[in-house]
């Protein structure tokens, strides 16, 4: 198994942070992984994106060119990295923020709403979050006690509240798929 990951989005959107998270849980989950971030000297308002590699044997390059999962949190990183998502990829991306893209019939949509659910939930800040939690619900890449792990040793370091609140909207994104899920095994 190999799950080739590219994230990308504004600066300030939690980009990195994202892709460090996911690669840090599936870490405690006994996997081989590489995050390599990439940002705009702007950084805030900026661009930003990182990719990420999951696999369960050692990985040659951290360096992503087709990537089997892409997550897009604003337009101009649509434009951008679209045209690389694998046949069959999947594409997670902003719906709160991004019109429904124009795409090929073997690319497997997935929008979230994370804006507009993060609002809802705690703050727009979380959108990453919630995202997050809607990859791990869609792909199964990994689980939420390892998310868990991960929130619980940044606790030391970073105030409870925001472990918290991360967990709390990786858990509204998980919910999110799965009632797209039960929604469409109704119709």
């Amino acid at each position: 198994m190999i799950s080739k990951i590219i994230i990308a989005g504004s600066g300030g959107q939690g980009i990195l942070f994202l892709g460090k998270a996911l690669a840090f849980a599936c870490m405690f989950e006994g996997k081989e992984v590489t995050w390599f971030p990439s940002y705009g000297a702007e950084m805030r308002g900026g661009t930003a994106n990182c990719t990420v590699v999951v696999a369960d044997e050692m990985i040659g390059s951290p360096v992503v060119l087709t990537p089997d999962i892409l997550v897009i949190m604003n337009s101009i990183s649509l434009d951008k990295f679209l045209p690389k998502l694998a046949r069959n990829g999947h594409l997670f991306y902003d719906s709160s923020l991004i019109p429904m893209p124009k795409v090929k019939g073997h690319t497997i949509l997935v929008p979230v709403p994370a804006t507009e659910i993060a609002r809802t939930a705690a703050t727009t800040k979380s959108a990453n979050m919630v995202m997050l939690g809607a990859i791990i619900a869609k792909t199964g890449i990994l689980g939420l006690k390892s998310l868990r792990k991960v929130f619980d040793r940044s606790g030391r370091t970073a105030p409870q509240a925001s472990s918290n609140i991360n967990i709390r909207t990786i858990q509204e994104g998980m919910k999110y798929i799965e009632d797209q899920k039960s929604h469409d095994s109704r119709r």
